[in-house]
């Protein structure tokens, strides 16, 4: 059996955004449903997007891509529970060459790590069939600009 993994720190993560925990998302334990994590990855990295400035369904238009999800996973280290305001963090960990792998967290109102994990997307052509293409130049410039931001500067909502 491996090590349990390091928890994260919100200082870790170059983006932040703020929410509640709502009612559909708990399971009868009161507590959040694991899967639900996945949905407020998506929903931070769509939040992401916005505060860098980038128009996601415009971009895949411009460029004739689509992004495919390719790879997630996530470490819990607490639960989260109705109606408790949640950190959602997000950074971009690498820019490949076809791909992007966004590391995301979620903390408790008081910083205290509740998930870490990992989402991989692959830029490709539409098929059938579907083949990778690289990552848009100006995409990877944009995002590597917004990580270098100050702090404040890369906030969603105050988390």
């Amino acid at each position: 059996m491996s090590a349990k993994p390091a928890a994260p720190a919100a200082s870790d993560y170059s983006f932040k955004h703020a929410m509640r925990v709502r009612w559909a998302e708990v399971d009868p334990q009161g507590i959040v449903f694991n899967p639900n994590y996945f949905v407020y990855a998506d929903v931070a990295l769509t939040e992401y997007w916005r505060a860098a400035g980038i128009d996601y369904a415009g971009l895949l238009e411009r460029t004739g891509l689509d992004t495919f999800m390719v790879s997630c996973r996530a470490d819990w280290f607490a639960s989260a529970r109705f109606d408790e305001e949640i950190a959602l963090g997000v950074r971009l960990e690498r820019a490949g060459r076809t791909s992007l792998t966004f590391g995301f967290a979620v903390f408790a109102a008081d910083g205290a790590p509740l998930v870490r994990g990992e989402l991989v997307y692959v830029f490709a052509r539409p098929g059938p069939p579907r083949s990778p293409d690289a990552v848009p130049a100006d995409l990877v410039s944009a995002l590597g600009a917004f990580e270098a931001r100050p702090g404040d500067a890369r906030k969603g909502r105050k988390a």
